[in-house]
């Protein structure tokens, strides 16, 4: 009997057959000739300054009682992180690990302005942590282009997905399968036990959901398949189950089409997901659909984005994980995700590369959501708490600089400024707000 390498694998798929090319532990070198290291460095400041209704809705400094929280949520802190990732051993199946290990010092804060930010970890009593640490790590096999990840790890899909926009990122605990043995196609499977939101210095928390406040489910399974076979066209189909709470769906797509030689495009972006309670519904009755349509043209240094995204359903749009959502309208300080919620999108983006000025950017961007209504929601689900009354309407201002710097020792070290400010009525959950954030980051790293 003759045996077949990888590199004359030949598959046969729908009476076609394709020859299979190089697969990826093919070229694995070993574990520490393909092992490489990484130390982020993050400061970050973050400050709020909340307007009407901040102390009495509970929702500002959730963890102080109500008559030591004030109208200011403010955290400045510094972030370590410094990751491993490993080879693979040579052979059919590769062995590998991973491992992480984060930590966060206070620069300023208090325990009246703590917790809305969530860069600092928070103890029992309500007040910042001076220093937080967490770490974890994973085993990995990979064969062929197939790789099976079990342990604590970052993920990124469109229904579960590791944030990193605070001080420290996300993690989440189980395993995922990503398989990558077919051109321009990933397929995708996961179990996970559950999620580490930013700011948590223990393992043992459950899963990080972001609106409910229904019982918790034990498990969260997904699997799906990203595809880029068409020329322009990234589009994704994936399919979850928080266990019995939803069943959720979504399929993504963005396409791009140039309109001309000198750096003209149109790109369209599509998000749309569809959840239903599912098993105990433990987070009360869910029949929600939610999508967005975002268009964007850019002109050289220049984009204009005009953008819409509807909410349709009696619960927000809610998904599990910081990172899960994929909305285009899901920016600084507000989803736009409320039940019945419709809003548009304008913004400008301008990248100085152009004029001489490469790696700094600016942004701004202005949504408006209207229709809010919460009156058919049911009244033993997990969302009642965000007091959703009728015709809530809002809007958003969010603008943005950002500086990359492109050579010499301090390469890669980044600046980024942003002011955003959100305003509504009372019959939406979302507070009035004027944020302030400063960012600077300083990445290192080598192979061995």
């Amino acid at each position: 009997m003759k045996i077949f390498s990888t590199h004359t694998l030949l598959l046969a798929l729908g009476g076609q057959s394709l020859l299979a090319l190089a697969s990826e532990q093919d070229n694995a070198k070993g574990i520490v000739e393909d092992s490489q290291w990484s130390l982020l460095n993050r400061t970050v400041y973050d400050r709020r300054d909340y307007e009407h209704g901040s102390l009495s809705n509970g929702a500002r400094n959730a963890y102080k009682p109500r008559a030591q929280r004030s109208d200011l949520a403010e955290e400045w802190a510094y972030g370590l992180m410094a990751e491993l990732t490993s080879g693979y051993t040579r052979g059919t199946v590769g062995l590998g690990f991973d491992a992480h290990a984060y930590s966060g010092w206070e620069l300023d804060s208090g325990g009246g302005r703590a917790g809305k930010a969530r860069l600092l970890g928070i103890d029992n009593d309500g007040y910042p942590k001076g220093q937080y640490s967490r770490g974890g790590a994973l085993a990995k096999v990979r064969f062929s282009s197939t790789e099976l990840r079990y342990g604590e790890q970052r993920v990124k899909t469109p229904v579960f997905g590791s944030s990193d926009s605070r001080l420290l990122p996300e993690t989440a605990t189980g395993w995922l399968l990503t398989s990558r043995e077919f051109p321009a196609t990933s397929l995708y499977g996961g179990h996970f036990n559950e999620s580490t939101d930013r700011n948590a210095t223990s393992h043992d928390q459950g899963f990080v959901v972001n609106y409910s406040n229904g019982k918790q489910g034990d498990s969260f399974d997904l699997v799906g398949v990203r595809n880029s076979a068409i020329k322009g066209l990234n589009a994704s189909l994936f399919s979850a189950v928080y266990a019995d709470t939803w069943r959720q769906h979504y399929l993504g797509a963005v396409y791009t089409q140039p309109l001309a030689d000198d750096g003209q495009d149109l790109t369209f972006d599509l998000n749309l997901y569809r959840t239903q309670d599912t098993g105990k519904a433990l987070s009360g009755r869910i029949d929600n659909t939610s999508w967005s349509f975002l268009t964007t043209y850019k002109a050289d240094s220049h984009s204009l984005g005009l953008g819409y995204q509807k909410i349709d359903g009696d619960t927000p749009y809610d998904y599990v994980t910081r990172g899960a959502i994929y909305l285009s309208n899901a920016v600084a300080l507000s989803d736009f995700n409320a039940p019945e919620e419709a809003s548009w999108q304008a913004r400008y983006d301008l990248n100085m590369t152009g004029y001489g000025v490469p790696g700094l950017t600016f942004g701004a961007l202005y949504v408006r959501g209207s229709g809010i209504n919460g009156s058919h929601m049911d009244p033993n689900g997990g969302y009642t708490w965000l007091g959703y009354g009728q015709g809530g309407k809002h809007w958003e201002r969010d603008i943005q600089a950002k500086y990359v710097v492109q050579s010499g020792v301090a390469k890669n070290l980044a600046f980024s400024l942003r002011h955003a400010v959100h305003r509504g009525n009372a019959a939406q959950a979302e507070l009035d707000a004027d944020q302030i954030r400063l960012a600077v980051e300083y990445p290192l790293g080598r192979k061995f």
